[in-house]
């Protein structure tokens, strides 16, 4: 009987971790190496073909294009 509620309890931590893990999103200003656009995305940047002109992270996509509007080399271009 114990091991039911143990193995039902593990199933549970189990949905809630993954559930947790997707819902967490940052979003990143970027600025294409060559065209010199800058653009939002959803995931850190790992290629060379943009590069990261903002802060770590903006929470929410709202803030981040509240902070494209204040970076400089965004602005210029």
């Amino acid at each position: 009987m114990f091991s039911k509620y143990l193995i039902v309890a593990a199933a549970a931590v189990t949905l809630a971790t993954s559930a947790l893990a997707q819902t967490v999103t940052e979003y990143y200003v970027v600025q294409d190496v060559t065209t010199k656009k800058c653009i939002i995305v959803d995931k850190k940047p790992t290629t060379t073909t943009v590069v990261q002109v903002g802060p770590l992270g903006f929470k929410t996509r709202t803030e981040a294009e509240a902070g494209m509007k204040t970076i400089q080399v965004c602005t210029t271009n």
